[in-house]
């Protein structure tokens, strides 16, 4: 373990275990108040050389240090670095995940849902305002700290993207745009696309485009038909129905940007219902 992170921080019991790393709840060694942190730290040599999971090297810390302050998204405090390891010291997120809460199949109430759709959108705009792409928006991406405040995490697949054009196929399968999967250059747009599945998911409690397996998904997210089965979506309003289709978009030039998706009147009342027609 690094010794300057052993000066700063107690490290304690471990909180998760990954293909790369752990994950361990520490507090700072010189502050009086008690707060926790996690500390994230990757193995270097789990990581082959050819893999773009070595990006990630360098790539979240980067990408954290330049959305400092932004609201809602995982705040790194530290990074330290010895032979072996990168530790990344951030705030500590002990109150789950979006995916403990959708694996379930359990519906979302559409208020809770445009709660938490709020806060994520929140984060991705400023993303989007400081030149950033996620790339990797899920359910797994999206923690909640000991209040139930939302922040979005793991940046290791996100890129600068006025800094250069965007490609490669990145993200999982449920939630990747279309137009990554079809290898061509695209925008910070695929975010908005990611956070329309998870709408999509809270309110549904299933995703809209699904296969056997991922080459299946991958197929139906392609073909992009959007549909909103009678017997599940009875209930749903048409205000929330008329933001999941300008999300969940094909036509990336109609696709609402993370600042329309905020100003939309769903996300304003709080999702709560007004007149409009389906």
């Amino acid at each position: 373990m690094c010794d300057s992170l052993k000066q700063d921080y107690n490290l304690c019991e471990e909180l998760g275990r990954g293909r790369f790393g752990v994950v361990y709840r520490c507090y700072s060694a010189a502050a009086a108040t008690g707060d926790a942190f996690a500390c994230k730290s990757i193995h270097k040599y789990s990581l082959s050389t050819d893999s773009t999971d070595r990006r990630c090297l360098d790539t979240e810390p980067k990408i954290l240090r330049l959305l400092s302050g932004c609201p809602n998204i995982l705040r790194l405090h530290d990074v330290y670095e010895d032979d072996e390891y990168l530790h990344l010291v951030t705030d500590l997120c002990d109150g789950g995940d979006l995916y403990d809460r959708v694996s379930s199949g359990a519906r979302f109430t559409e208020a809770d849902a445009a709660a938490i759709l709020k806060q994520l959108m929140v984060a991705i705009a400023c993303c989007h305002r400081l030149g950033v792409a996620h790339r990797d928006i899920k359910p797994d991406n999206i923690l909640f700290d000991s209040r139930g405040k939302l922040k979005l995490a793991d940046f290791g697949s996100a890129e600068l993207f006025e800094i250069s054009e965007m490609s490669g196929v990145v993200g999982t399968p449920y939630y990747v745009a279309p137009e990554v999967l079809m290898g061509r250059n695209y925008n910070e747009k695929v975010d908005v696309w990611s956070a329309g599945v998870i709408l999509y998911i809270m309110l549904a409690g299933i995703p809209p485009f699904y296969g056997e397996g991922p080459a299946e998904t991958f197929e139906a997210v392609l073909r992009a038909n959007l549909r909103f089965p009678t017997k599940i979506f009875r209930s749903v309003s048409p205000e929330a129905k008329d933001l999941l289709r300008k999300m969940i978009c094909r036509d990336v030039s109609r696709r609402l940007s993370a600042e329309q998706v905020l100003r939309h009147p769903w996300i304003i009342n709080g999702g709560e219902t007004t007149s409009m027609a389906d």
